[in-house]
């Protein structure tokens, strides 16, 4: 049930945004794994709504409400209009346009290789973001670094080694093989400029909205690697090869990118270690055992 008090929230938000627009209901949609969701429908149009407990997650929404907004003005990927970041006593919520499905259009892989081929030209001097933000529901450091590599070994990954060790979720045989690897990483990962990235680009947060058009949702924006995205793009179901063959074409990728999609798999699969535990373990093992 939605809490009464985002209730009369909305409704006097609808009545700020349009005086002849009221509330209608309000139904409970299912899928995320750290908030709570519904369906707003008013006379003036449909909204997704999500809430989840403010001293859990502070600043999640606004977070979340500036990177969407950040990543519209690019004009390279959709997004879903972005209205209102808010909340009620421990209660935060984020107001959305909700996006029906509509059917596929043509070239669809195509159009979205060349949305994000658009959106990682996008640069920056440095590595990072000028704050820090979510992945999931871990927390992003953002630190800003001259050098890819330095962001990654101390903003991705030793942050959640770190982590999993206090959970007994890694052992010290693990670490070793991490140190190995850090001590190779400029020699397996090719410089390239600090590229705008999606940051949690996996099939969940590719949806299709009601014109049958790409849509990206629940962004962990920063600037960093572009095989980073690549890398999530072939986690947790994958994007067709249609999608590879397409941003190649557009934004070709340096040699060997295929091969390094392993140790750029390695920070998203330590976020599932931290937050769902041992089951994916063996994936970061059988990648780090190589070093």
């Amino acid at each position: 049930m939605l809490l009464p008090a985002i209730k009369e929230y909305l409704t006097n938000w609808l009545l700020q945004y349009n005086n002849d627009c009221s509330f209608i209901d309000a139904r409970y949609v299912t899928g995320g794994s750290i908030n709570e969701a519904y369906r707003i429908s008013t006379t003036c149009g449909v909204y997704f709504l999500k809430y989840n407990s403010a001293s859990k997650y502070p600043q999640m929404f606004e977070k979340e409400k500036i990177s969407l907004e950040l990543l519209e003005k690019t004009k390279t990927v959709i997004v879903p209009k972005v209205f209102i970041a808010g909340s009620f006593g421990n209660c935060s919520f984020l107001l959305l346009k909700y996006e029906e499905a509509g059917k596929t259009v043509n070239d669809y892989w195509t159009i979205f290789a060349k949305q994000l081929s658009a959106l990682h030209k996008q640069t920056s001097e440095y590595y990072g973001l000028d704050f820090d933000n979510y992945i999931g529901s871990l927390p992003q450091i953002n630190t800003l670094k001259k050098e890819y590599n330095d962001f990654f070994i101390e903003c991705r990954l030793i942050p959640l080694i770190r982590k999993a060790v206090d959970a007994s979720l890694l052992e010290k045989s693990d670490i070793k093989h991490f140190e190995n690897l850090f001590n190779r990483l400029r020699e397996i990962i090719p410089h390239e400029k600090p590229s705008l990235l999606h940051g949690d680009l996996w099939s969940g947060n590719l949806i299709t909205n009601n014109a049958g058009l790409p849509t990206v949702i629940d962004p962990a924006i920063y600037y960093g690697h572009r095989e980073a995205d690549i890398a999530m793009t072939r986690l947790f179901g994958g994007f067709p090869n249609e999608f590879f063959y397409a941003y190649n074409n557009e934004n070709p990728l340096q040699k060997g990118w295929d091969e390094r999609i392993p140790v750029h798999q390695l920070y998203p699969l330590l976020v599932h270690v931290n937050l769902f535990g041992l089951s994916y373990r063996s994936q970061v093992r059988e990648i780090i055992k190589k070093f």
